[in-house]
């Protein structure tokens, strides 16, 4: 609060309309200027899958909370909405290894990994979000783990999370906080009718 946002630089009056809506959608979900955990579950939970999504919503918001206030201000929400949407890559995934990182130690363990995988897992088939993965939680975090822990000490430090889903697509999938990745897909109708015409 009180200091200068440094937006990436996007020319034109379209990215000013859109810190404009974000700005006015936020002071009108939340009056003070900030949100508080209980507000941002309930927000997020209602604009996806209800309570399945909670868990999800509070690694989110943990990670939204840079200074570790347990607030989110407007600057660390347009912070991070601006650079998932604006981002390089390494900044995408600078920011979900934050996401990983539960305890801010500098280093994701499989546990941490597995239980935002599960999250993620338990949010996205209930949203129906993405195709079903033939891999379990676990089994993801297994081959992420395969492939990231270089040095084999049971977490990932990261600079092999940034290198190692740099180098590998499905990985990159796995980890970047993209939401232009996410799809969601629509129900086909299908007609139980077999026979008749209408």
């Amino acid at each position: 609060m009180g200091q200068a946002a440094n937006l990436p630089c996007r020319r034109g009056e379209t990215y000013v309309t859109e810190l404009y809506e974000w700005f006015r959608k936020f002071i009108h979900e939340c009056p003070s200027g900030l949100i508080t955990l209980h507000e941002f579950q309930r927000h997020f939970c209602d604009g996806t899958v209800g309570r399945e999504s909670a868990e999800y919503a509070e690694q989110i918001f943990r990670t939204l909370d840079s200074n570790g206030d347990g607030l989110v201000d407007f600057r660390e929400y347009v912070m991070a909405i601006s650079m998932l949407i604006e981002g390089s890559a390494v900044e995408k995934l600078r920011w979900s290894f934050k996401l990983f990182d539960k305890d801010r130690d500098g280093a994701i363990t499989k546990e941490e990994m597995l239980d935002i995988m599960q999250a993620v897992y338990k949010m996205s088939v209930a949203a129906a979000l993405t195709k079903p993965n033939p891999l379990t939680a676990e089994e993801c975090t297994n081959r992420i783990f395969v492939r990231l822990d270089k040095d084999n000490n049971a977490i990932i430090s990261l600079e092999e999370f940034i290198e190692g889903a740099l180098d590998d697509d499905w990985i990159r999938e796995m980890l970047e906080c993209d939401p232009n990745t996410v799809k969601v897909e629509r129900p086909v109708r299908r007609d139980n009718t077999l026979g008749t015409h209408g």
